[in-house]
């Protein structure tokens, strides 16, 4: 699956762009037929999904996936003012655009997750089968600066939301959380299997926080969820506080870009349009318990009840002076470099296993770093008028 996204395309650039013929539908269905009944079962089986955050970088993508390929979205979201909210309504008018284009059903709401009355009203009036909880605060630096919103945005919202799905008896709850869980106490490539004991950000302490509250209603009240542990998502229409953007920015003025330490720093960078099958794909398929689990040898990952952590990642660290060249060859110009010391605010290499995403999705992230930062400058450029 992949995701090229321009700035605010024409009416007609997404009617070439989105709708498929008859004659492709009818092959694709024979395709998926031939791999397994199953599959065209589950094709033809659309959903009412609730995505949380679809203002954001990560949910206006998997909004616009789903209503892509005709499923009902409800959106949700309080277009907070954590960076320019501008974006965030030019991802919202996209996502009309192509609701009319497709023809799929596509509602927005106003609101805090927190907000009990709306969360539930919203559930019951458009009768939900499943939620996508891609809403939260995972800055870094503003959750040292403000704890307590942070907590609120996380823990709170997500009880309120845990709630919610109970109430409601909603069929998945698929749920973002990040790599940072791992904190000071992983192994290299990063497995769910491993301790996420000791997270060294607030904001991935609460996000391990939500990932055993989870289990705690999938265990009492056999509500199916999936976490995901997103690897450095990057792509189009990405959050404009990111490196990238900064990079990129300092890139075209022909300023330095400050490089701490001495740059070999890694990371596992994925591609939003990689993460967003992945996400499709683990909604799809509801985690279910695990009947090998045992509680003298308790598998980290999965559990007796309906639940599940999966790591979403491409499985290919790149160092920063790499993700640079490739920023440079994209955008045709060399970058000016100032090396400097700074804090370790967290372990500087991340790398993913996904095997079990892969056994559990059939699906594995591939995108090279080179297409992915080709198409972030491409949409930047676009975007920008540069």
């Amino acid at each position: 699956m992949g995701i090229k996204m321009e700035a605010l395309p024409a009416p007609d650039q997404l009617k070439n762009a989105v709708p498929k013929t008859e004659e492709l539908q009818t092959k694709e269905l024979a395709e998926l037929e031939a791999v397994g009944p199953n599959l065209i079962k589950k094709a033809r089986q659309k959903q009412t999904v609730l995505v949380t955050g679809h203002a954001g970088f990560i949910g206006f993508h998997t909004a616009k996936a789903l209503l892509e390929r005709g499923d009902k979205v409800i959106g949700f979201d309080s277009l907070n003012s954590h960076y320019d909210t501008r974006l965030k309504r030019e991802r919202l008018s996209m996502l009309d655009e192509i609701a009319k284009v497709t023809g799929s059903r596509y509602h927005t709401v106003r609101a805090d997750l927190c907000d009990r009355t709306e969360l539930h009203d919203c559930l019951e009036a458009y009768k939900v089968q499943r939620v996508i909880h891609l809403a939260g605060q995972t800055d870094k630096f503003l959750s040292n600066e403000n704890p307590t919103e942070c907590v609120q945005n996380n823990i709170n919202s997500f009880v309120s939301l845990l709630e919610a799905c109970r109430h409601f008896k909603i069929h998945h709850l698929t749920y973002a959380s990040s790599h940072a869980v791992y904190g000071a106490g992983f192994q290299k490539p990063m497995s769910e299997r491993d301790s996420a004991s000791h997270p060294q950000r607030l904001d991935a302490a609460t996000q391990r926080a939500c990932e055993l509250m989870a289990h705690s209603y999938s265990h009492q009240f056999n509500l199916p969820t999936t976490g995901l542990r997103f690897f450095s998502v990057y792509g189009p229409w990405g959050r404009p506080d990111s490196v990238l953007f900064a990079f990129t920015k300092r890139i075209l003025e022909g300023k330095p870009i400050q490089i701490y330490n001495d740059g070999s720093n890694t990371r596992d960078y994925t591609y939003v349009a990689d993460l967003v099958e992945a996400i499709l794909r683990a909604s799809d398929t509801p985690a279910e318990p695990n009947p090998f689990w045992l509680v003298e040898a308790p598998d980290q990952a999965s559990s007796s009840a309906p639940w599940r952590i999966l790591n979403v990642g491409n499985s290919k660290p790149v160092s920063i002076e790499e993700l640079i060249a490739a920023l440079e060859k994209a955008l045709e110009c060399t970058a000016v470099k100032e090396f400097i010391t700074g804090p370790i605010l967290e372990r500087s290499e991340s790398c993913a296993d996904v095997s079990a995403l892969v056994l559990a999705t059939q699906f594995q992230p591939g995108t090279p770093i080179e297409q992915g930062i080709a198409e972030f400058v491409a949409w930047y450029r676009s975007y920008f008028q540069m």
